[in-house]
């Protein structure tokens, strides 16, 4: 398992948008180097980890909806996190939250497949699983 960066904290901005908070140094370095050709499209090109490659994101201040279409580095859990946390949770808590909602799904579409495997009634292997009546 590979270790996550925090999540940064989110923001309305002045026009109502939510931002992850802008890390003011990390913004005027990357200002400064895209001033010099270093910018966003040469960061894209290089071979940055996908982890770094989400954190800079929301270090620049990112708006959350733009993040989630960032698809070829920001992975659906860091999203979901991030999405629970402007929703008031904490960081651990929105963590813990998405972490738990995959695993819920996960068993949920298993049943089937391992009732027929084991020649059981679905019931029996759905009792303890949690009613959601969002999924």
């Amino acid at each position: 398992m590979t270790d996550k960066n925090p999540i940064q904290p989110l923001v309305v901005d002045d026009k109502g948008v939510l931002r992850f908070k802008q890390n003011a140094i990390v913004r005027d370095l990357l200002d400064f180097a895209s001033e010099r050709g270093f910018d966003l499209n040469e960061i894209a090109r290089k071979n940055y980890t996908r982890t770094d490659r989400q954190q800079l994101a929301q270090l620049i201040g990112y708006s959350l909806s733009g993040y989630g279409e960032l698809r070829s580095y920001v992975d659906d859990d860091s999203f979901a996190a991030a999405s629970e946390m402007a929703e008031g949770s904490t960081e651990e808590r929105a963590r813990i939250e998405t972490l738990q909602s995959t695993i819920d799904r996960l068993r949920a579409a298993l049943i089937a497949p391992m009732a027929d495997l084991f020649g059981v009634h679905p019931d029996d292997l759905s009792a303890n699983l949690p009613e959601r009546g969002h999924d």
